[in-house]
Parts: structure tokens; C-alpha cells; sequence
């Protein structure tokens, strides 16, 4: 756009300031913020409000110390506040979660416990898990997609760690799955969701289910979630 010279400096001035550049860390800033709300899904996603942060005070600075040149701060200041709420209130929740997920009388554990020792590769099953044997355990998964159409009403089904084995044709190592049979007329269905389990863990080669080799371990569950 071309300036008229002839109507004196000031004006100049006042149309120069109306076309300062918008803060691209400002912008992002007040994307994350928005995006924050995802931090109450997963511990992982806490690193979006973080980012976002980060993004607003850095475009703070810059905007204050180039008033003349960039614009946005109120995007950086509204992006700034949404993550650091978001940030609190989601891990907040997700502490709560963590806290009171597990029913009382049994013992938290992962599909990390379950592994191969690398200083004893040749030991199966791990010497972590057969001290589980026979314990009470709670422990989180997703159910390995199951053949013959049946999505629902599940009572017996193999248990895997993450959804790339569950739901997207994944091989499962063996140390990744667990065969569990529902207790007290619980049933499952196959879902992405993450499944919350207790029961009664144990040792031993199960029977062939869905195509799969008999699991290692097993789970007699009477806690679904």
C-alpha cells in the first residue's frame, strides 16, 4: 500500500503501526492453550501446555521489546493463562486417577514388569513375574481384536499393551500378552479404549486363542473398568 508523504510524518506513523506482523509465538502460544485441554487424557500430553508456555512469555518479551514492529499479546497472554489452568487442572486429575484407580488388595503393575531381563535373556518367564504368580494384580491394556466377528460379551480374550497391537494388526510379543478369563459374570467388548483390569495373576501356557499361541501369563479377573 502506498503512503501519501504529503500528509506529514504523523501520519505516516499511524499507518506504518496498523500493519505491525502478529507473533507467530503468540499464536502458538494461544493454539497450545487451547489444545491443553488434552493434558486431562494422558500424562504424555502435558508437554503441549509446556510448549505453549513457553511459546507466550517468549512472545512477550519480543512484542514489548518490539512494540513498533509485532503485534499479539493479548493472544500470548490468553495462551499463556489457558496452559498453565489446563496444565494444573489436567495433571491435578490425572494424579486423583492414578491415586484411586487401584481397588483395594491389589498390586499396580505393567506390561514393563512382564519383560525379559537384558542381563538374563534366556529366562522365561522373567523372575519379576513369577514372583506374581498368584498375587492380586491391577493392571491397564487393550483388548487384542478378536476373531469370528464377536465385538461384545467377551469373557475370555487376550489382553496386549498398546493400541498399535490391539486394533491395527500388531504381532504381539508373548511377554506382551495376557490371557484373561472374567470372573463373576463380567464380560468385555473390543474397543480403543483402555481397559482397567484386577484379578488373580498367573503362570503357564493357556490355550490358543485368536490365531495366538497360549500366553505366558494369565489373568482370573474379577474387576473391569
Amino acid at each position: 500500500m502506498s503512503v501519501d508523504l504529503a500528509q506529514g510524518p504523523e501520519f505516516v506513523e499511524e499507518d506504518y503501526r496498523q500493519y505491525r506482523a502478529l507473533s507467530s509465538l503468540a499464536v502458538i502460544s494461544f493454539v497450545a492453550g487451547l489444545l491443553s485441554a488434552l493434558t486431562f487424557l494422558s500424562w504424555s500430553l502435558a508437554a503441549i501446555p509446556l510448549v505453549g508456555i513457553v511459546a507466550g512469555v517468549l512472545a512477550l518479551r519480543h512484542i514489548r521489546a518490539n512494540p513498533d514492529n509485532y503485534t499479539g499479546e493479548l493472544f500470548a497472554l490468553l495462551g499463556t493463562l489457558l496452559c498453565g489452568l489446563l496444565w494444573i487442572g489436567g495433571w491435578s486429575k490425572l494424579a486423583y486417577v492414578h491415586a484411586t484407580e487401584v481397588p483395594p488388595g491389589y498390586e499396580r503393575i505393567s506390561y514393563d514388569d512382564l519383560q525379559i531381563d537384558p542381563e538374563q535373556p534366556t529366562e522365561l518367564p522373567p523372575a519379576r513375574a513369577t514372583e506374581l504368580d498368584g498375587k492380586k494384580v491391577f493392571i491397564k491394556g487393550y483388548v487384542y481384536q478378536p476373531t469370528g466377528g464377536q465385538t461384545t460379551g467377551l469373557t475370555r480374550f487376550i489382553l496386549v499393551r498398546d493400541k498399535g497391537q490391539c486394533c491395527f494388526g500388531g504381532n504381539p510379543k508373548i511377554t506382551d500378552m495376557i490371557e484373561v478369563k472374567m470372573k463373576n459374570g463380567l464380560e468385555a467388548e473390543f474397543n480403543m479404549q483402555v481397559r482397567k483390569l484386577a484379578g488373580t495373576f498367573r503362570l503357564g501356557a493357556g490355550q490358543s486363542i485368536h490365531g495366538l499361541a497360549g500366553a505366558l501369563y494369565h489373568l482370573d479377573a474379577d474387576h473391569l473398568e
